[in-house]
């Protein structure tokens, strides 16, 4: 397994800051902006897929708040905040809401004090941790902060797509639902070539490990399995932007490029 800690590499691009690039953030370095320029001309619609994935988890977030009272949140991958962040949409909702984040990028860490600026009723903790380590749930911030006998939002968003076939993405994912207890919700959505040619996909894949970091996009039928024995919410696995959308729907499929869905665990 990984260790839970990385130092801080400016030479070479990490996928939060090309995500922050994208959505015209200031937090990246000259590799991350010359990968993710690279990226952008080849793919133009990356920084729609960038926003649209955003947009998704402002929806998810304040679904579940709002609807099925989730008032606590597990956000691996959380990467660097971008107001709002998922604590602020859920205690928008629900003041008393716990959230964790989790990340590996040691540059998230100067942000703690972004992150962990909430509502004084909730609860909220950072810890430096990848999502394919054994121990993210025993760690002391997760166990002091959030109940873990009472249901909490899993959130996946945008993550999966760089793990692996090798590091076992859907065991991954089974394992931390399965430590979680009934009631409990999976948040996930994944970048997909769905809508591209395979050429296409393989491009880009190989555009991000040039640039050093690891890139899987993959199907509908290979995202599905991430929701196995789980309850899918409606509308069910769809592209990220037509999932319970705020108004009209602006993108295409394609441009969006990535399926979403929330689960409920039984």
């Amino acid at each position: 397994m990984p260790e839970t800690h990385e130092t801080l590499r400016t030479d070479r691009p990490h996928s939060a800051r090309m995500y922050d690039y994208y959505l015209g953030g200031e937090d990246w370095f000259e590799a991350d902006r010359r990968t993710a320029e690279a990226v952008v001309e080849a793919f133009p619609h990356i920084p729609v897929l960038a926003r649209a994935n955003r947009a998704f988890m402002h929806r998810a977030t304040r679904t579940l708040a709002r609807d099925f009272g989730v008032r606590q949140f597990l956000d691996i991958g959380t990467g660097i905040p971008t107001a709002p962040n998922l604590h602020q949409i859920a205690q928008q909702i629900a003041p008393e809401s716990r959230i964790v984040y989790a990340d590996n990028d040691p540059l998230v860490l100067e942000y703690a004090e972004t992150l962990l600026s909430g509502a004084p009723e909730g609860g909220l903790a950072y810890v430096e941790a990848d999502v394919r380590t054994d121990d993210l749930l025993a760690s002391r911030q997760v166990r002091e902060t959030l109940d873990l006998t009472s249901p909490v939002a899993l959130s996946l968003v945008a993550l999966m797509h760089f793990v692996s076939d090798d590091d076992g993405p859907h065991a991954l994912v089974r394992s931390l639902v399965d430590a979680l207890p009934s009631g409990s919700f999976l948040v996930l959505s994944h970048g997909t070539h769905e809508f591209a040619t395979e050429e296409e996909a393989r491009r880009g894949e190989q555009m991000y490990r040039d640039g050093g970091a690891e890139l899987r996009s993959r199907t509908r039928a290979e995202i599905e399995p991430f929701f196995a024995g789980l309850e899918l919410l409606a509308p069910g696995l769809v592209p990220g932007h037509r999932w319970r959308p705020d108004g009209p729907v602006h993108h295409t499929d394609a441009e969006a490029a990535f399926f979403a869905g929330v689960a409920r665990k039984r």
